[in-house]
């Protein structure tokens, strides 16, 4: 039992350190290829982790092969076009200037429901709004609204644009953050104030607050103390002066 015990971790351990080494992207941004490896790399971690008949050695070095093999058509992915063309394939431009390309979507295997259903995913429901549609290699559908259906932006408008920064969580079930504090360039004196100015006395009072990209405070108590939600706006002097 040690020994199952002892396996299971090492090839954990292994497979984790591989997928970690692989990349970041999520599932659904995996290319083919990666999705093989990885589907791999499963199966062949199961067998060796619940049977001790199986020599340990003999996981291993399948997983190294692939990890490998999966580093390597990377690389000439990166360094080739035609490599990347036949590993991850190419984009399929589906709707085009507002027009459905019905040869497209049978050559994608893809259904004007399956095109209906990834728009309306992307928060569009009309598809007379569409004026480009690409469905790009990992499955992903890019969409490109027509001009007057977009959303006008500052440099648009004219208008000075808020400054763009990350939301800083400060305080989160009662407890500080002193590195995002000390990121968002004030110091816990600062903070007890400004929470005090929305009600909250005591940071165990505190559930959650945000210091938002426009300068507000965003502070919620936790439920035995309210439940209510506050905002106060922060003027942005650093050392803790207001």
């Amino acid at each position: 039992m040690l020994i199952l015990f002892v396996r299971v971790i090492v090839l954990y351990l292994l497979v984790f350190f591989v997928i970690r080494l692989t990349g970041k992207r999520q599932i659904s941004e995996l290319q083919p290829f990666d999705l093989v490896v990885t589907l791999l790399i499963a199966d062949l971690a199961s067998e060796p982790a619940s049977n001790t008949g199986v020599p340990l050695i003999y996981g291993i070095v399948p997983i190294l092969a692939l990890f490998l093999l999966q580093q390597c058509i990377s690389y000439l992915s990166l360094k080739s076009e035609g490599v990347r063309k036949l590993v991850c394939g190419q984009s399929v431009v589906l709707v085009s200037r507002g027009v459905v390309q019905e040869v497209a979507l049978r050559g994608s295997r893809y259904t004007l429901s399956d095109l209906m259903e990834q728009l309306r995913s992307k928060d569009v429901f009309e598809l007379a709004d569409v004026e480009y549609a690409i469905l790009e290699t990992n499955g992903e559908l890019s969409v490109l609204l027509k001009g007057e259906k977009q959303t006008p932006t500052y440099e648009v408008l004219h208008l000075p644009p808020p400054k763009a920064r990350p939301p800083f969580m400060l305080v989160q079930d009662g407890e500080i953050h002193h590195e995002a504090l000390a990121q968002a360039g004030f110091d816990e004196k600062w903070l007890r104030r400004q929470l005090a100015r929305g009600g909250a006395k005591r940071i165990e009072e505190v559930f959650f607050a945000f210091l938002g990209s426009d300068g507000t405070l965003h502070i919620q108590r936790k439920h035995e103390y309210g439940e209510n939600a506050v905002f106060v706006s922060v003027q942005e002097k650093k050392g803790g002066a207001e």
